[in-house]
């Protein structure tokens, strides 16, 4: 009878050591002392901040097997996504899901970190879907670890993939069938919807000027030397400039819009002009082709009765 039970005690002693080796590999608590201590002489919102951010955010990823079902650990994940929310970031990793088209290219993962935009997927292949010496899927560098240009052919879209000082750029060039080809439960369309609203930096109150900046360098006059059109490209300059205190930030800027001079064959559709100037330029086309209308109803009018006293 004895020897009958062993097995199951057996059993049961080996899953609460399974149990307690989880417990004892959750760390979080840990997680938590190392943002204390990382942003405890920090007094304001700055790179030092984002970093430990980061870093916190890296830490609780890496608990995520071992702290399944832990409350300090879901709290943990909760309070992070509020920090991020309250505090936008530089966006520090891109990734680009390929999906799997039979008899054409096969699933593929594109990811890029900072210091580190591979000219090669996930699985380190640089194409797929070889078909007549013809590559449906490819990519391809023009400056290793900081560049990457994605060819998708099969869906007619191009991606560029760039480190610009310290953040990361994704420009995309899709037709709009592919764009708007989502159903109901996708809700999350940047290319169609923009970013999410809780995710938006408020545009409409600029930002205080940034300590580091220099006094004896304008933001406006900077970017303006970069880039004279006052277009989307200068306001996302001039803001980069104003929030980051870090002059190459206006790279960014100038990289966005040569990729969009090499996608869009149009010069004019280039330099996009802001909302309220755009909306300003639509008012006065209006105003001016009503001013025609009237001024060539008067015309027609006038000469017909010219003809009438002829008569």
């Amino acid at each position: 009878n004895l020897q009958g039970k062993k097995p199951s005690v057996c059993i049961f002693s080996s899953l609460f050591k399974l149990v307690a080796n989880a417990a004892a590999s959750c760390r979080i608590l840990r997680c938590n002392s190392d943002f204390v201590a990382a942003t405890l002489d920090l007094g304001a919102m700055n790179a030092g901040y984002c970093s430990a951010l980061r870093s916190y955010a890296t830490c609780t990823r890496r608990m995520a097997r071992a702290c399944r079902g832990d409350l300090a650990y879901h709290s943990a994940v909760q309070g992070i996504e509020a920090l991020l929310i309250q505090h936008p970031a530089l966006c520090p990793q891109i990734s680009v899901i390929f999906k799997n088209v039979p008899q054409c290219v096969e699933q593929k993962l594109y990811q890029a970190e900072l210091d580190n935009v591979p000219a090669a997927f996930a699985d380190g292949s640089v194409s797929s879907g070889d078909r007549l010496g013809h590559h449906s899927l490819k990519v391809q560098t023009q400056n290793p670890g900081r560049h990457a240009e994605i060819h998708a052919a099969h869906i007619g879209t191009l991606l560029v993939v760039r480190q610009s000082g310290r953040s990361l750029g994704l420009s995309v060039l899709l037709p709009r069938g592919v764009a708007e080809a989502y159903g109901p439960e996708q809700d999350l369309q940047l290319c169609v919807w923009g970013c999410p609203a809780s995710q938006r930096l408020d545009t409409l109150r600029p930002p205080l000027p940034h300590a580091s900046l220099p006094r004896t360098i304008s933001a406006h006059a900077h970017c303006a030397a970069l880039l004279p059109n006052r277009d989307v490209y200068y306001q996302a300059c001039v803001f980069d400039l104003i929030s980051s205190g870090d002059l190459n930030s206006s790279t960014a800027a100038i990289d966005a819009l040569t990729d969009a001079g090499h996608m869009i064959p149009e010069r004019e559709r280039v330099h996009l002009l802001p909302l309220s100037a755009a909306a300003g330029k639509v008012y006065l086309n209006l105003i001016l082709m009503m001013i025609i209308f009237i001024l060539y109803n008067l015309f027609v009018d006038n000469n017909f009765l010219l003809m009438f006293l002829t008569c």
